[in-house]
């Protein structure tokens, strides 16, 4: 990642990239399943697909223009084949189909790696080149990927397939706005990551893998539950939490460049997305599953695991909503 957002050469970006995929091939396939083999399988032939596509538009490049600048880039037929592979790596729709299918193969951990670390180095070169991009593509794809994130995620019943959905249509709220407003999309990377971490990680501390596991989590920690929903409606953008700042920018922005209906149709799929994170608020939270035991609570022991990241990011997920004139001037 950091070579990649560090170098001004084509090459040396694509090594950053092809560095971080196989860093990423082990962590995956370290669980001894098929699963895990699958997913890294899937895992491994897109990202090099995408990849391949990189350095053929770099070169394709390179061989119109004479240079290896990230900044010169100037070929149209360069700038589209970068788009759709730059796209292929992060997961944007319509070539989004792996994405679920890895994070379900994979545990929480390497799944929130996945949905959030990975996306860095691609998204760098999507800032690098903005100004080259055509915006036409990136738009379409970004308001396709938000309509197959609330679509995609409301039959599911696997969390990490849920969260998967989530994040493609985040990942379509930053792509339909890089070209316009760039550092919109980075403040909705940096608030994306600090809400998508903080679920992962409370799925992985109450073992919730299928919706049906979060409907006993109130008996394990009953706080938890809580918090989990408050993150579950900022992930969905409502006011006034954190994930409502950077679609509030957004819309304002397409708005602002006389994109109306673009600006409409991402807000309507917004309340697809927001369906199912209400799903799994009403099931881990607002619902108590009947049980047969006379104590309403588990024994609990002292979590084996550091609850410090968690508190921070749920906090900072929760509340940032009035800094947004600092964040965004």
């Amino acid at each position: 990642n950091i070579i990649t957002m560090s170098s001004f050469h084509w090459l040396l970006a694509w090594i950053g990239l092809e560095l971080n995929t196989l860093a990423i091939i082990p962590i995956i396939a370290k669980q001894h399943h098929p699963r895990a083999t699958e997913a890294t399988t899937k895992y491994f032939l897109t990202q090099a697909a995408a990849s391949a596509m990189i350095l053929f538009s770099s070169t394709t490049n390179a061989w119109s223009t004479g240079t290896w600048d990230i900044s010169q880039l100037t070929d149209p037929m360069s700038c589209t084949m970068l788009t759709l592979a730059l796209s292929m790596k992060l997961g944007l729709a319509p070539l989004h189909f792996w994405l679920p299918e890895v994070l379900q193969g994979t545990p929480m951990k390497t799944a929130l790696i996945i949905a959030t670390w990975q996306k860095l180095a691609p998204i760098t070169l999507l800032y690098l080149t903005h100004n080259s991009i055509n915006p036409i593509p990136l738009l379409i794809m970004g308001l396709l990927s938000t309509l197959t994130g609330g679509w995609g995620g409301l039959n599911q019943t696997q969390t990490r397939k849920i969260l998967a959905f989530s994040s493609i249509a985040h990942l379509g709220w930053m792509a339909s706005i890089i070209t316009l407003n760039p550092n919109i999309m980075l403040l909705n990377l940096t608030i994306y990551i600090i809400t998508t971490a903080p679920m992962f990680l409370l799925l992985k501390f109450t073992t919730s893998n299928t919706i049906k596991d979060l409907t006993t989590t109130w008996t394990t920690t009953p706080q938890t539950t809580a918090l989990m929903m408050l993150i579950l409606m900022s992930l969905g953008g409502l006011p006034p939490l954190t994930g409502f700042m950077p679609k509030w920018l957004i819309l304002q922005e397409l708005t602002t460049h006389n994109l109306t209906t673009t600006a409409t149709i991402m807000a309507m799929s917004a309340l697809l997305s927001l369906f199912f994170y209400l799903r799994l608020s009403y099931i881990s939270t607002l619902t108590m599953h009947p049980t047969t035991t006379k104590t309403p609570n588990k024994w609990r022991f002292q979590p084996n695991y550091s609850t410090a990241p968690v508190t921070m990011l749920s906090i900072m997920s929760i509340f940032l909503l009035p800094m947004t004139p600092l964040l965004y001037t």
